[in-house]
């Protein structure tokens, strides 16, 4: 069999030139040098003013160990670029300016006392501070890929139970203000309580992995909700009797509220279905009215909430007298503020760090506390963007429990101290001076960098053609 060739003519092909370029993430780390040259400043510029208001002066420790952090702060930026390049640019320079900001404020109220050395809370805060970015950045380092936690949930479980055990221990717990939620090795304190919020929110974001599908989709409608089975309720049941005994013994209504809070919203996250958030609270408001009427500790702040400025209240041991002498000082303060190093915040009991908010209420006034509810608000918004932009379901959960966990803690520090709610012994993120919580903070700063760059580093593919007109030669059959 033969064939002849045929001449079909040029055949016009469309071809094109394919340029591909991979997302670098040199402007995310720069910009976030930027940030944080900015939020250096800034915080220097707090402990000046703290110091020409306050003494008329500049000198003492705090500004030589300040320009120390300072370098420790450049040198974490630095390790970013290398163990996570492509994490986000905004958490890391408002954790920092934060924690600036209640350094400056500390340091007034130890000028105010007259405390120098180590027994100043702000020389303290300064040296926590950078024991906290190193303890931060060996997470980042040891943790390359956050979802290996997920393998390691029932043991962060464990952990967060022995955590909240440990001030109960005889030999080691302390009771301060009340609240027994403090062990003590000789010199040193702690508050365990501030590390099991992480561990539980690695093992709530686990467990709702798995479980979510029997939580979500099986149940009984009633009012247009859809509510669990009655064998499904083990997990939230659960959690409530943790957060009731953590009231009972413990004597903290604000740790209780914290980890009670964080498992129903990353239930909700997980399911969907608020059935789940309305049984909480229903549960949750259950147990503390019981417990106003059966407690003398949950009675004493329920009426120094709804009666402070009753005489026989405000003077009594554990009265209001605390929450009234900040509203003063909130007062006081005004718009505008006193001015950093000029109002009187050491008046208040706590000043540097259950009432940290009213002392910089106080001198900074209403708008600079709008301005660190805006950081807040910033820094809570970036976390929420890492979970909801993750790329497995432990990631996401994960993310959004951590940045709850500040969100929901900053809402009781603030609530407490402005009579919205009853106060609590909670302290406020990077702003409150104590050690435990610095830590803990910093450590959900490093997860949150490290969740980010496992979205983020996901190659973005920018193909550009240009078409170009080809003439092919005609076959041969």
């Amino acid at each position: 069999m033969t064939g002849t060739a045929v001449d079909a003519g040029p055949r016009p092909t469309m071809t094109g030139t394919i340029r591909i370029r991979l997302r670098t993430p040199a402007r995310r780390r720069n910009l976030e040098l930027v940030l944080l040259i900015g939020a250096l400043i800034l915080s220097g510029a707090a402990v000046v003013l703290v110091q020409l208001g306050a003494l008329g002066r500049l000198g003492g420790a705090v500004l030589s160990l300040e320009a120390g952090l300072a370098v420790l702060v450049i040198a974490g930026h630095v390790s970013l670029r290398v163990v996570a390049p492509d994490a986000d640019p905004f958490v890391f320079p408002i954790a920092v300016l934060l924690n600036g900001i209640g350094i400056a404020e500390i340091s007034r109220i130890d000028i105010a006392k007259g405390l120098n050395g180590w027994e100043a809370a702000g020389i303290r805060q300064i040296v926590w501070t950078g024991i906290a970015l190193v303890v931060a950045f060996a997470v980042l380092l040891l943790i390359r890929n956050h979802r290996v936690l997920q393998r390691y949930r029932y043991v962060a479980m464990l952990s967060a139970i022995v955590l909240l055990l440990l001030p109960a221990l005889p030999g080691i717990g302390r009771t301060v203000s009340g609240a027994r939620v403090w062990i003590g090795i000789g010199p040193f304190s702690f508050q365990p309580g501030e590390l099991a919020k992480i561990a539980l929110a690695i093992f709530f974001a686990g467990y709702l992995v798995t479980a979510r599908d029997s939580l979500s989709m099986v149940g009984r409608t009633f009012l247009g909700m859809r509510f669990p089975r009655a064998r499904d309720l083990g997990p939230i049941l659960i959690i409530w009797v943790l957060a009731m005994a953590v009231i009972v013994f413990q004597h903290d209504l604000g740790t209780a509220l914290l980890y009670f809070g964080l498992f129903l919203v990353m239930i909700y996250v997980a399911t969907g279905r608020l059935s789940w958030v309305v049984l909480g609270l229903l549960l949750f408001a259950g147990g503390a009215f019981v417990a106003s009427r059966s407690l003398d500790y949950v009675a004493g702040r329920f009426d120094s909430w709804l009666d402070a400025f009753n005489p026989t209240i405000y003077g009594r041991a554990g009265g209001s007298y605390q929450l009234v002498q900040g509203l003063f000082g909130l007062a006081n303060g005004g718009l505008v503020g006193t001015g950093l190093g000029q109002g009187s915040p050491a008046l208040v009991p706590l000043a540097e760090s259950d009432y940290i908010i009213a002392s910089l209420g106080e001198e900074l006034g209403l708008i600079g506390l709008f301005a660190i509810l805006g950081l807040y608000l910033l820094f809570v918004s970036r976390g929420f963007r890492v979970g909801f932009t993750g790329q497995d379901d432990f990631g996401r959960l994960l993310g959004v429990g951590l940045s709850f966990v500040v969100a929901l803690q900053v809402f009781i520090v603030v609530g407490g101290v402005t009579r919205v709610i009853p106060l609590t012994g909670l302290t406020t993120p990077f702003l409150a001076a104590g050690g435990s919580s610095l830590m803990a903070n910093w450590i959900i700063v490093a997860l949150l960098l490290r969740l980010s760059d496992a979205v983020r580093s996901q190659p973005q593919w920018v193909i550009d053609t240009a078409p170009i007109v080809v003439a092919a030669a005609g076959g041969e059959a």
